[in-house]
């Protein structure tokens, strides 16, 4: 069991409802992605990865996160070439508000990246929008991959992982929502970059656990740990398993040695890394939380209630029948 507990965002109710009226507003996607939309609970994702946001960044990250699920819906059907062009769309929308192609999206991204400027500092606005850039060119590699139905190593697939996950590109979120502007020698420091993608990677790799019967069913396993690692190591399903188990526990560990390792850089700094890594411990246990959800806990999400949690899946001892995949 991963050693991090979970908090909720008390403007969940409200806010949730906004941003899912928006997004939905612009009927970009199919009636079949519109519905799957309508039940995938990112909101509460953002409740639980952001839970200390005031209300206004609230409602800006659940309409970030929904933003990324329209342009990953859309970029699903795409090949390489067609996905970069809609990537492309995005990033220049957020870059540059006076950029305009005149399409949905553009205008859907514009009106959330006004909303983020009200209280986003200058170094971490650079930094987001350079995660912008890697998850776009990320998920048009990823098309590509589909495409010609390649798999790739293991070092390759973690590396293109952490881009098209837009884990990073979330991640980018916490000096925005705890009002706290890094310095690039902080983020760029070794022990905080560790930090960083070992929770990138936990994130990552449970969440391919997770999404494996959902992506094979879909005949998208290309981009999954699960099918890397079978393939890779001539291994089956219920070994990869354990492999992930295996490697999750080993990025605790990193991580937990590595935070107490951390040099100072005064007060004032030193109490905002705090704030940031409190925040990507809330992140990972957000991603258990919302996969360990019960089906009455599911229900009451429907209706914008709170739900109890209640962990149905240790991470270090994943069963595949409890997961279906079998």
């Amino acid at each position: 069991m991963a050693p991090f507990k979970g908090s909720f965002n008390p403007h969940y109710a409200e806010a949730s409802a906004e941003s899912s009226a928006w997004i939905n507003s612009y009927r970009v996607l199919s009636d079949r992605k519109r519905a799957f939309f309508l039940q995938g609970g990112s909101e509460l994702l953002c409740a639980y990865a952001y839970p200390y946001a005031g209300y206004e960044q609230f409602r800006t990250c659940c309409d970030f996160v929904n933003l990324l699920f329209t342009v990953d819906e859309i970029s699903d059907d795409q090949n390489g070439k067609d996905a970069y062009g809609t990537g492309l769309v995005f990033y220049n929308s957020m870059r540059d508000l006076n950029w305009d192609d005149g399409s949905t999206l553009c205008k859907m991204t514009k009106e959330f990246t006004v909303r983020l400027l009200k209280h986003c500092g200058p170094l971490t606005y650079r930094r987001f929008i350079k995660h912008c850039k890697d998850y776009v060119e990320a998920f048009a590699k990823e098309a590509e991959l589909r495409e010609s139905g390649q798999v790739l190593d293991l070092e390759s697939y973690q590396i293109l992982r952490r881009e098209n996950s837009a884990v990073r590109f979330c991640f980018g979120l916490f000096g925005y929502v705890l009002g706290i502007d890094l310095p690039d020698e902080v983020v760029e420091h070794p022990a905080f970059v560790t930090m960083h993608l070992a929770t990138v990677d936990m994130v990552c790799w449970s969440n391919d656990i997770y999404s494996y019967n959902m992506e094979q069913a879909m005949g998208h396993t290309g981009n999954n740990v699960m099918t890397v690692l079978m393939k890779g190591e001539h291994i089956g399903l219920q070994a990869a398993a354990d492999r992930v188990g295996d490697h999750f526990k080993g990025l605790i560990d990193t991580f937990v040695k590595t935070k107490t390792n951390l040099p100072s850089w005064g007060r004032k700094i030193d109490a905002g890394i705090a704030h940031a890594t409190s925040g990507t411990s809330a992140r990972r246990s957000s991603v258990r939380l919302l996969c360990g959800c019960t089906p009455a806990a599911y229900k009451k999400m429907m209706r914008n209630e709170q739900p109890d949690i209640q962990p149905l899946i240790l991470i270090l001892d994943i069963d595949l029948l409890s997961l279906n995949l079998v």
